[in-house]
């Protein structure tokens, strides 16, 4: 018996045997419920998707011997024939190879015709976008107004080479990417039906190659079953793809999570053993991070049975968010980047060490400046731990406050305090305190702020932090110490001098200024 290769045998041949697609099916099967048919349908989306899966048996149900129906037998010899692909009403046309304008005419002459055996004559045009202008134009009219034993059946990878015109005489249905899951549970059921041994990472890790595609799935299915010897291991389907186990993939985020230097270098040697495409390493690490940062949002999104989901919830909490995205980011952009490395294994190296490097700052933010900067990107810092083992924060200068310039200092951080009333206290410097009297000092640049209204306020806040009667006094003169405000302004001069001191050494920062005629924009 000649062996059929699995993207053929496990076609769908009913729409209920369809993987995913839903809201194609929903409309094609009301329609024929209803007997509400356009004359021309338009299936688009990228390969091995179903298109042509699903005009094929949208043509079977407007041709069984037992009417129009959602629900074809399958049995009659319209439908068997059209499953065998010889049914003589359903003229199958690859545009890609029949692109000029007398093609189009000649397939036209017999529209007219009724069909010879079937209800329908049904023309499925495949890659539909690749027909030339003119037999585009030889299309149009038929394509409007086709005799009522005619139907359209039209499918495309690229609807923005069709043009409008085309566009506005057709019903037109978008076939989604499958998602991951959906394709593991079709490989599953596939391979228990084959009476095929296999291990889930395995069909995961083909789910995931086949890029949203089912018939690429099955294709390559087809080729770990051969390379397996009629099984599928997880090695040997990563060994195929040329992809590693997700367990090293893992094992690198653990090694970011706990800061082992050491240990990233050596996992990431260990790896390059295998001479693996870093690029494509990079691009399982974002996945991965990706999924942790679901998870870290929503936990009940991410499915403890599928493999390493319970590594994925663990890392989530191990991670901050704000870490995550800044993975991310920094993966994202160094596997853009990673092409002008000397050397792939050490260009990678260095994204890894990045990530090391840098974290985001949320531990130096006074809470009127985390305010102030809730809708700013995090400020990222480096660490200053040669090992790298533990998180940094930036130098904080240190400057010789008085006793009562670091009281106030501290509690007009405390204070709940806001726009104006909040430049006014920042802005002031606490010359005495004693009991309940605060007698402030506000330089003559900043006397606008100050007016009875905001000085009342002033003691309001005070009296609900103390819990009693305030009384503050303000005048007009130049500090002897610095403010709160003066403070601040300092912490973050050192913090954008820190940082841009750190860019300046950094090696792939000198390297693209050296090699890519690159410059440091600072604004």
């Amino acid at each position: 018996m000649t062996y059929q290769v699995l993207a053929r045998k496990w076609r769908p041949r009913y729409f209920s045997a369809m993987v995913g697609q839903t809201h194609v099916l929903r409309a094609l099967i009301n329609a024929l419920e209803n007997n509400k048919l356009h004359h021309a349908y338009l299936f688009t989306g990228t390969r091995g998707v179903g298109k042509t899966t699903v005009a094929r048996i949208l043509a079977k149900s407007l041709n069984c011997e037992q009417g129009v129906t959602a629900y074809p037998c399958g049995q009659c010899l319209a439908c068997r024939e059209i499953d065998e692909g010889r049914f003589i009403d359903l003229i199958e046309v690859d545009a890609a190879s029949r692109t000029k304008v007398e093609d189009t005419r000649e397939l036209l002459e017999n529209v007219q015709y009724a069909p010879t055996r079937g209800r329908y004559k049904v023309y499925l045009i495949d890659e539909v976008h690749m027909l030339s202008t003119h037999s585009f134009n030889a299309l149009l009219k038929t394509l409007e107004e086709p005799p009522p034993h005619i139907k359209f059946l039209l499918a495309t990878t690229d609807p923005q080479k069709i043009p409008a015109t085309v566009l506005s005489r057709c019903l037109q249905f978008n076939l989604k990417r499958l998602p991951v899951e959906l394709i593991t549970q079709q490989l599953t059921k596939i391979l228990t039906e084959e009476s095929i041994p296999y291990e889930s990472k395995a069909l995961y890790s083909l789910a995931q190659s086949a890029e949203g595609s089912l018939r690429d799935a099955l294709s390559l299915l087809e080729q770990a079953i051969a390379y397996g010897g009629g099984q599928l291991s997880s090695a040997d389907v990563n060994q195929m793809l040329g992809t590693l186990d997700q367990d090293s993939v893992i094992g690198l985020i653990n090694s970011l999570a706990a800061q082992d230097a050491p240990g990233l270098l050596n996992q990431i040697a260990q790896l390059a053993e295998y001479n693996p495409d870093f690029i494509t390493l990079l691009g399982e690490i974002l996945s991965l991070l990706q999924q942790i940062a679901v998870a870290q949002l929503v936990p009940g999104a991410i499915d403890v049975n599928q493999p390493h989901g319970e590594a994925i919830l663990k890392l989530a909490g191990q991670l901050t968010p704000e870490v995550v995205q800044l993975f991310y980011q920094i993966g994202l952009l160094g596997r853009r980047d990673l092409p002008l490395a000397p050397e792939p294994r050490g260009g990678f190296e260095m994204v890894m060490l990045r990530m090391l490097a840098f974290r985001p700052d949320t531990l130096t933010l006074s809470p009127s400046k985390v305010e102030e900067s809730s809708h700013a990107p995090p400020v990222l810092v480096a660490t200053t731990d040669t090992s790298i083992t533990t998180a940094a924060t930036l130098p904080t200068p240190v400057s010789p406050l008085a006793p009562l310039t670091e009281q106030w200092n501290q509690l007009v951080h405390t204070l709940e305090l806001k726009g104006v009333i909040k430049q006014l206290a920042f802005n002031c410097e606490l010359k005495q305190h004693e009991g309940n009297n605060w007698e402030l000092v506000l330089p003559p640049q900043h006397k606008l702020l100050l007016n009875q209204e905001r000085k009342n306020k002033l003691e309001e806040l005070l009296q609900q932090h103390y819990g009693n009667a305030q009384q503050v006094h303000i005048r007009v003169e130049i500090p002897q110490t610095v403010t709160p405000a003066e403070q601040q302004q300092r912490i973050e001069e050192s913090r954008q001098h820190y940082v841009l001191q750190e860019i300046n050494n950094d090696p792939f920062v000198n390297y693209l200024k050296e090699n890519g005629d690159a410059q440091l924009d600072i604004k």
